[in-house]
């Protein structure tokens, strides 16, 4: 039985395919890696594009932030004006109502005048409303309330309101020297001034008399 023989023949397309590997091989004996081709022109198109966007989202996230530093310091201030605002209403609340008690202090201090200057008042009757006077005085004090010392102290239009002038010789000008209707501070705010006699120069006692005396004389 005759053998049968395989003839292999090459081609010249074979011929350069094993030019191209043994190039290669050569290649990665003497370097110990393979060839890298170069990056083409697209690739670096994309490497731009994505700096940019990079850049560009940067810029966003910095602008995102100082929008929250700036919405958060407002805030901030906006708690601090509502607590102020809330300290405010708490204190000052009462302030109409409180007004309209002064009014029954001032009937109250004109009873105890009336019956202080008269013999026959009842003493009981006085013994209550001073009670009555007190006690009033006291809870207006526990809410703050306090009256204005003004008689013999100079005017403040703050917190004096002048009725009348009256001339003195006795007390620098401009200083209360009476007092018709006490004021009120609430908290250190004027709740309601008081109603002042202010004095203004008078004409010392014997002046007319020199002066006659003197013409007198001529």
């Amino acid at each position: 039985m005759s053998k049968k023989k395989t003839i292999k023949i090459k081609t010249d397309s074979d011929s350069e395919i094993e030019k191209i590997k043994d190039e290669t091989a050569e290649t990665v004996a003497s370097d110990g890696q393979l060839p890298q081709s170069e990056p083409s022109g697209e690739s670096r198109k994309n490497d731009g594009d994505l700096a940019a966007l990079l850049e560009t989202k940067e810029q966003e996230a910095r602008e995102t932030y100082d929008r929250l530093l700036r919405v958060s310091a407002e805030f901030e201030n906006y708690k601090k004006r509502t607590a102020r605002e809330m300290e405010e209403f708490r204190k000052f609340a009462n302030q109409s109502l409180i007004k309209e008690i002064l009014s029954v202090v001032d009937n109250l201090e004109l009873a105890l005048s009336s019956t202080g200057d008269s013999k026959n008042a009842d003493k009981g009757l006085r013994e209550g409303l001073e009670m009555t006077h007190r006690e009033i005085l006291r809870i207006l004090e526990k809410f703050h309330v306090k009256p204005i010392d003004a008689k013999g102290q100079p005017f403040d239009p703050a917190f004096h309101e002048a009725v009348m002038q009256e001339e003195s010789t006795e007390v620098a000008d401009n200083t209360v020297i009476n007092e018709l209707q006490r004021g009120y501070l609430i908290h250190d705010r004027l709740l309601r001034p008081a109603m002042v006699v202010v004095a203004k120069p008078g004409k010392k006692k014997g002046s007319r008399s020199r002066r006659t005396t003197s013409e007198d004389s001529d």
